[in-house]
C-alpha cells in the first residue's frame, strides 16, 4: 500500500490532462473518450451488475494459479470478498465501456474474468464484438457463465484454464483490444505480453491492469515501453494503455482520468 501512494504521488507530479498532449491521436482519445461527459444509458446495467454480485453471499470454491506457475492452491470464499478484493470498480468499467465503445473493436481478448465485471462492460461497448475471456477457476468460471446467459450477453465466450496454456493453444486470429487483468506479477505479465505480440496488429491496443500493484508490475510496465514494436503508451496510474502505431513517433503520456 505505500508503494503505491509513493507512485501515486509521483504520478500526480508527472501527469497532465489534454492541454499537455500534443499528439493529435492521443488527444482526440484523451477529450473523446476519457473525458467524455455522456450519460451512456448502458452505465445503469454496468452499475447495477456490479452492485448486485458486490453483494451475493454465496460460497465457492477458489482455485488460484501462482505467478504463472503450475503452483495452486484452493479455499472457500463469498462471492462478495472476491468483488471486494479483485473486481473492476465501477469507475473503471464505466472507461473500459467508453474505450470499447471508441475503438469499436470486433475482436476482444480479455486475460482474467473473475466476476465479468470488465467483461460485462466491454461487451455493453460493443454488443457487434467478439469477446474471449480466460478464467482459470472452474467454479468462478461457471457461476459468471450463468450470469452472462441471464443477461443475454451472448458475443462473450468464457474459456476455461491456466492463463498461459490457454494463450498457446487460443486460434490464428489477431485481437483488436486486450485487456491484461489475470497474472500480476512481472514474470507472468511479460510472457503474456510476448506470447500474445504476434495477435497484435497495427491499430490493436493492449490494456494492462494494475501496473502499480507492486515494484514487480512497475518493473513489467517499464519494460513493455520499451518493446521495439510499442510506439504509444498512455499511464493512466492504474492502467497501462499500449499502442503499436507504425505512423506515430514512439511517445509516453501520463494522463489522469
Amino acid at each position: 500500500m505505500l508503494y503505491q501512494i509513493k507512485q501515486y504521488i509521483i504520478f500526480l507530479f508527472k501527469s497532465t490532462n489534454q492541454h499537455g498532449v500534443h499528439s493529435p491521436f492521443v488527444y482526440n482519445l484523451v477529450t473523446k473518450c476519457f473525458y467524455d461527459k455522456t450519460k451512456y444509458r448502458e452505465y445503469r446495467n454496468i452499475k447495477d451488475f456490479i452492485k448486485r454480485i458486490r453483494n451475493v453471499k454465496l460460497k465457492i470454491n477458489v482455485t488460484d494459479f501462482g505467478a504463472g506457475s503450475k503452483k495452486v492452491t484452493s479455499s472457500e470464499r463469498k462471492i462478495s470478498e472476491i468483488a471486494k478484493n479483485a473486481g473492476t470498480t465501477i469507475h473503471r468499467a464505466k472507461l473500459l465501456f467508453r474505450m470499447v465503445n471508441y475503438f469499436k473493436p470486433k475482436y476482444i481478448l480479455e486475460l482474467g474474468t473473475s466476476l465479468g465485471f470488465a467483461t460485462q462492460a466491454m461487451s455493453h461497448g460493443n454488443p457487434k464484438a467478439k469477446i474471449d475471456t480466460i478464467e482459470g477457476c472452474p467454479k468462478l468460471s461457471d457461476y459468471t457463465k450463468k450470469h452472462f446467459r441471464v443477461l443475454r450477453l451472448d458475443n462473450i465466450n468464457i474459456i476455461t484454464g491456466n492463463i498461459g496454456d490457454t494463450i498457446k493453444q487460443l486460434e490464428s486470429k489477431q485481437y483488436d483490444l486486450i485487456f491484461f487483468d489475470g497474472n500480476h506479477t512481472k514474470q507472468a505479465t511479460l510472457e503474456y505480453f510476448e506470447s500474445l505480440l504476434p495477435k497484435a496488429h497495427n491499430n490493436s491496443v493492449f490494456i494492462f491492469d494494475d501496473i502499480y500493484w507492486t515494484n514487480d508490475m512497475t518493473e513489467a510496465w517499464k519494460t513493455i515501453k520499451q518493446h521495439q514494436k510499442v510506439t504509444v503508451t498512455v499511464d493512466t496510474f492504474y492502467w497501462g494503455i499500449v499502442f503499436f502505431r507504425r505512423e506515430q513517433a514512439k511517445e509516453h503520456f501520463k494522463i489522469r482520468v
